[in-house]
């Protein structure tokens, strides 16, 4: 807020500077040019022949005021030092005697008299003189003339007269006029050019806050974002997809920034500028308000229509974009398998499909917005068009300056500007709008897995876990993946879950660091319901090994370090020793400094899985969990991995979901799935006498001799 109290503070700056420019040309042109740089009309100097005819045209008031003003010396009477304001109050005072001093001076020009009502000069008498009568009588009628002409054209016009009579007095009395009027244009050249000066270093201000301030906007965003997300349960990553979340984290966030340094830097100036150039058309007493009434008319009519017509399209632009990135990371992430089938030609033209809807949106969208900049220019154009001409035959009537028109113009430009810049958030709105309720989705999406208000502080003591009636089913499914699944898991045992695919292996170790929560019964650790347990500490002590070993970006080091950052080398070394990894690395040129692409790309499945094993091993938990872990490696490694992992985890608690029979063989504990129930758990031995479906799994992976069968056992 304060960043933005600092940007509202420059912006008034910039606008009123902005607000001064036209002012200080109108002075140029007509002060500086036309009036040859006078700018009060009491003259500087003035003869005495001439401070005596203007006394003589002057009320007893006016003429009071005017003998104060000046003191006489050598010949020439001099005005008196006064201040800027205390000339600006003689002007007012002394406008109607000094205009009807230049109006009788100029009385012999006829468009002149005939505007002004002007009389004309009585005639002489016999003796060549006209009387005085006459010329009192005259004058006042001249007066007249001149009080209806201010009343009729305003005082700025009448002004403009008067300071052309200031101009000949001060030539008259010898002092040298265009030295007056260089100085004066100097001047207001240097404050045009000061004006010009700060306007640009506040809106360079702006323009660094606006930035800083979006761009902080977009950290925060993106922070929330991301810790939002990372609290999301597989169930919500679900229902979103990873294509439409990394959409929302990126585009939708920066479409957000973006609008906020716009609305920073452009829509909070346009009201400022608007009503400021409001402000000055009405003190210009012109009479043509009504021609920027019309011009603002004109522009909402325009603007109204450009939105209707787009804000549709608008709309579903961001769902057609994160469509775009759903069939990219598809197409890229299932490359090897669309050349293995040869299905090159069809991915292109399912993402030519995507990429054409988008693209048709995008040109609608870009050719009804490029309506916008002609229908401007034709509206901005039209209305100095028109100002010009209303003006002009104000200024043959003598009713406005050169100047003034030219001001009246620049504020008009400035006023329709502030509607320009009101339709840039016409254009950038929608988008944005759309972005925000995307990113808010995101962030009011409740969790369906929290931490309780009471959940303990927990740590491991013997590691048993035991599930009890267990039953899940995923969101929106309409049966159970798991039903009534009940099993103890004891330290220095392994227990193996094995079964046909999809009969819910994974689903039943994934309860157990509450990736998902149970539908009836419950999981405990130790005794204590995990869903009473903090999840943070839930999940320190189990070393969880996902089907698909996932790497992240950096080194071998870093990868075997995940669980625990303060592992020391010889650590990561005996966890690589372990999961049989050492080999590899160590013939890697950087040792365990190797790097690590993304996702793990640079190494093969096997060593991905065994690094992935090796990083819960180097985590030392109580409790370990190999989701279908060895699959990627061949018999003799994964033969060598289970002995090292037996001897060095004796203390652990171990769940091994596998699809090989040799895996698991030497289990302490096998249970066998069968349609998210438990139908055979025990001892291989037992099982293969006692569970059919174990004993099938069994023969179609090993022969009656590497079971222990005879072949008339083999047979049945």
């Amino acid at each position: 807020w304060k960043s933005v109290l600092v940007i509202f503070i420059l912006l008034v700056v910039q606008a009123y500077c902005d607000l001064e420019l036209p002012q200080l040309t109108s002075n140029i042109i007509d002060t500086g040019i036309i009036n040859g740089g006078v700018e009060h009309i009491m003259p500087q100097q003035v003869t005495k022949e001439t401070y005596d005819m203007l006394s003589y045209m002057m009320d007893e008031d006016e003429k009071q005021i005017w003998e104060e003003s000046y003191f006489f010396r050598d010949g020439i009477y001099y005005l008196s030092d006064y201040s800027e304001d205390e000339l600006e109050q003689l002007d007012s005072e002394m406008l109607i005697p000094i205009t009807l001093a230049y109006q009788l001076q100029n009385m012999q020009n006829s468009d002149a008299a005939g505007m002004t009502d002007i009389p004309a000069l009585p005639s002489e008498n016999a003796d060549g003189e006209i009387p005085m009568d006459q010329i009192q009588q005259m004058i006042l009628q001249a007066r007249a003339g001149v009080e209806k002409m201010v009343e009729t054209t305003g005082e700025n016009t009448t002004k403009s007269m008067a300071l052309q009579f200031t101009k000949s007095c001060q030539q008259e009395a010898g002092m040298e006029v265009d030295l007056i009027q260089i100085r004066y244009l100097l001047m207001a050249g240097l404050k045009m050019l000061a004006m010009a000066l700060l306007m640009a270093a506040a809106a360079l201000l702006v323009g660094l806050f606006a930035s800083r301030v979006g761009a902080d906007i977009g950290r925060k965003l993106r922070n929330k974002v991301f810790e939002k997300v990372i609290g999301f349960s597989n169930a919500e990553i679900d229902s979103f997809s990873t294509a439409s979340l990394i959409t929302r984290s990126t585009n939708d966030i920066q479409q957000v920034q973006m609008f906020t340094i716009m609305m920073l830097r452009m829509v909070l100036y346009a009201p400022i500028i608007g009503v400021g150039g409001v402000v000055k058309v009405i003190n210009t007493r012109s009479g043509m308000g009504w021609i920027i009434v019309v011009a603002v008319a004109c522009l909402l009519c325009l603007i109204g229509f450009l939105v209707t017509v787009a804000m549709p399209k608008f709309q579903i632009m961001q769902v057609l974009v994160d469509r775009l990135n759903l069939v990219s990371r598809e197409i890229l992430t299932g490359l090897s398998v669309i050349r293995a089938f040869g299905r090159e030609k069809k991915e292109e033209e399912r993402f030519d499909v995507a990429n054409q809807d988008l693209m048709k949106t995008q040109l609608f969208t870009n050719r009804v917005m490029a309506v916008m900049m002609p229908g401007m220019m034709i509206i901005m154009n039209g209305t100095s068009i028109l100002i010009t001409w209303v003006a002009a035959k104000k200024i043959d009537l003598g009713t406005m300056q050169v100047g003034a028109m030219t001001a009246f113009i620049i504020y008009a430009m400035q006023i329709v500007m502030s509607f320009l810049f009101l339709t840039m958030l016409s254009i950038m709105l929608p988008r944005a709008g759309v972005a925000a309720d995307r990113i808010d989705e995101v962030l009011k999406t409740p969790l369906s897995l929290t931490d309780k208000p009471d959940a303990k502080d927990f740590h491991v003591g013997e590691g048993i876990v035991r599930y009890e009636n267990v039953s899940f089913a995923y969101p929106n499914a309409k049966t159970d993946v798991l039903e009534n699944i009940s099993f103890t898991a004891r330290p220095g045992e392994i227990t193996a879950i094995i079964g046909s695919t999809g009969c819910g292996k994974s689903t039943l170790v994934n309860l157990l660091p509450r990736f998902y929560d149970v539908k009836e019964g419950s999981v405990t650790i130790d005794g204590v319901d995990i869903r009473d347990i903090k999840m943070e500490d839930l999940r320190e002590s189990i070393g969880f090994v996902p089907q698909k070993g996932v790497l992240f970006s950096g080194t071998i080091a870093s990868n075997l370090r995940f669980g625990k950052h303060d592992a020391t080398e010889e650590e990561i070394k005996e966890a690589a020793s372990i999961a049989q990894a050492l080999d590899f690395v160590e013939e890697k040129k950087d040792g365990f400094d190797s790097a690590i692409a993304q996702g793990g790309s640079n190494v093969s499945g096997g060593q991905r899985q065994r690094l992935a094993i090796a990083r819960a091993i180097v985590k030392k938990p109580k409790i370990m969990v190999f989701d279908d872990s060895f699959s990627a490696l061949d018999m003799k490694t994964d033969a060598a991995l289970r002995k090292a992992l037996a001897d060095k985890i004796k203390d652990s608690t171990v769940l091994i979901v596998a699809q090989r029979i040799s895996t698991i063989i030497h289990a302490d504990q096998i249970l066998v799935l069968d349609e998210g129930k438990i139908v055979g758990m025990g001892k291989h031995e037992d099982l293969l006498k006692n569970c059919e479906v174990y004993e099938q799994i069994a023969k179609s992976q090993l022969s009656a001799k590497e079971l222990g069968l005879n072949e008339k056992e083999a047979s049945l």
